[in-house]
């Protein structure tokens, strides 16, 4: 499943900015970034759930706010991208 993840960590303490770069490393641990705070992440339900339980531990619910979209399929009739965007195919060969 395609999900896209998006949040906005509260950076006016320094806790806050330490907060801002843990749920960044989660994010890229399995997704891409699409812009400054959203990721595209391709995953099946057991790590849907991991991520959602790893981004809960690292907000603080009372100053942020984590948001999580699943796409439904065929994900390609779901989104429309304009602009200059290298994503990432999940599905092609990985070249390194």
């Amino acid at each position: 499943m395609l999900i896209i993840v998006a949040y906005d960590v509260s950076t006016e303490t320094k806790e806050g900015r330490r907060r801002l770069r843990r749920v960044a490393k989660v994010c890229e641990s399995i997704g891409q970034r699409v812009q400054n705070s959203v990721f595209e992440c391709r995953v099946n339900q057991m790590q849907y759930e991991e991520l959602e339980r790893n981004l809960l531990a690292e907000i603080n619910e009372k100053e942020d706010c984590l948001r999580l979209y699943r796409l439904t399929e065929p994900v390609e009739l779901h989104i429309k991208e304009h602009g200059h965007f290298r994503a990432v195919d999940f599905e092609g060969p990985l070249v390194i």
